[in-house]
């Protein structure tokens, strides 16, 4: 204790004292935490009440991997598609490049189509990286495609160290700082994947394997990244929750005893449990400067953290969007309904058909009245989805015309009011359902049957619109 070193802590400007160093545990049987994770119970989650302190980074950013994991739970998109979505992305992601990064396969032709392809837009942000398994044959495909950068596999509890890849802990550290030290020879910076960290003995294996790292980044003069992922979606981001579950513990772990700085740090998550986006908040907030998404939620089992959340939590945080385009999600969402044939689940936040659609009489009304009164943000500024209102027995007149503008986009001169004589037809068609027993709101397609059918005879002239079912 006497020869420990005293510094000041450039987080809170204390003075700390120089934090003990963990050392690998090489157990002989696996810890597979059974008091938290037994299987044929529901997992638990305790609490020892050790709380850590908040230390969200200066800059904060979000990472791509839809055509990662996002793509190893649906058909695989053609090189086309990979190329349109990361423009999409591109756009989306501002001129300060706040998607940072997005990460691709290398296995197949067309993937490394993709990846050519996408280099050649010549853009600063998303930067272009791989991801490989720990092996020295993946990684001949880095070096062949000229990669910067590329996340390797780095399975880290002992489910997976013991149980798939039938090594010792030793073993396995061995065995990927060899994979990591290969791909610094050749310059290549390395981007370590923490699988299944959230059932991993952190003290015991994480945080030594990741200190070591650390050395062998400042031995080679190039930064080696850690991304923590929670393969299972365990974390939890209540205070004073244990680890391997507590995502802020985990984050402080690898911050102040291995030495992982915020910008080398990022999260990724899994939303088996409905935590993915407050986890990955969570990790922001404790330290990590990049959380890893996918577009629309979309990856393995219950997906990823939503790309688009974050991006709105971004701005939350920070008090701003710096200068990204939110309307692009939702072209995005377009893109992937038309192009793609993905349908998205309709009360899906913020792409959802029926996201900002109030259907409750009682809130039509208050809507009509004003519609910050049940809109979350403006929704018409920020994704170009003006606020609807279904029709039903309640709507009225105003209620009519008011779905009639806002679903065809009028304004101006070009809206109608409620005296319009096809908005009081429409009234008149739908008493007459409600009149004849009708409980349920009238659906956009019923509606434009009735418009089709009038809108002539009125001479009301409206644009084409694609009627969501």
């Amino acid at each position: 204790m006497e020869n420990r070193k005293v510094y000041r802590n450039p987080h809170n400007n204390l003075l700390s004292l120089e934090e003990h160093m963990y050392e690998l545990v090489d157990v002989s049987t696996p810890n597979v935490f059974r008091n938290l994770f037994p299987y044929d119970e529901v997992p638990k989650i305790a609490f020892n009440d050790r709380i850590v302190p908040h230390c969200f980074p200066e800059e904060i950013w979000i990472t791509d991997t839809t055509f990662r994991d996002g793509q190893q739970s649906r058909a695989p998109y053609t090189t086309e598609q990979i190329v349109t979505i990361f423009d999409y992305l591109h756009r989306l992601g501002g001129p300060n490049g706040i998607i940072r990064q997005s990460e691709f396969f290398l296995y197949s032709k067309k993937d490394r189509d993709a990846v050519y392809k996408c280099m050649e837009r010549g853009y600063q942000f998303p930067e272009v990286t791989s991801w490989i398994r720990a092996s020295k044959k993946d990684f001949e495909l880095v070096k062949e495609i000229g990669m910067k950068e590329t996340g390797i596999l780095v399975s880290c509890s002992d489910y997976h160290i013991f149980y798939k890849m039938k090594m010792t802990r030793a073993q396995a550290m061995e065995h990927y700082l060899n994979v990591v030290r290969e791909c610094l020879e050749t310059g290549v910076a390395p981007r370590c994947h923490l699988e299944d960290i959230t059932r991993s003995d952190i003290y015991g294996f994480v945080i030594p394997f990741c200190f070591e790292l650390m050395k062998l980044g400042t031995e080679y003069k190039i930064p080696v990244k850690i991304r923590a992922c929670d393969t299972m979606g365990y974390g939890v981001n209540f205070p004073g929750a244990v680890i391997p579950r507590s995502v802020q513990g985990i984050i402080y772990g690898l911050m102040t005893h291995a030495g992982v700085p915020s910008e080398l740090l990022e999260w990724h998550g899994h939303n088996d449990f409905y935590k993915a986006v407050s986890n990955s908040t969570t990790a922001w907030l404790y330290g990590a400067s990049g959380v890893n998404c996918s577009l629309f939620g979309i990856g393995e089992r219950t997906g990823n953290t939503p790309l688009e959340a974050m991006v709105f939590e971004y701005a939350q945080l920070k008090g701003t969007l710096d200068g990204m385009d939110t309307t692009v999600i939702t072209e995005l969402a377009e893109y992937y309904k038309k192009e793609i044939g993905y349908k998205i689940p309709h009360r899906t936040p913020f792409v959802g058909k029926n996201f900002n659609v109030t259907r409750a009489g009682i809130h039509a009304d208050g809507l009509l009245k004003n519609e910050e009164i049940y809109n979350i943000f403006d929704t018409e500024k920020f994704l170009n989805r003006p606020v609807l209102v279904s029709v039903s027995n309640t709507s009225g007149l105003a209620g009519i015309a008011h779905w009639l503008n806002t679903f065809y986009r009028l304004k101006g001169d070009a809206a109608l009011d409620k005296s319009n004589p096809l908005v009081q037809k429409i009234k008149e068609m739908v008493d007459k359902e409600y009149e004849d027993g009708r409980i349920t709101v009238m659906t956009d397609a019923e509606l434009v049957d009735m418009i089709n059918k009038y809108k002539a005879e009125f001479g009301v002239e409206l644009p084409e619109v694609a009627v969501e079912l």
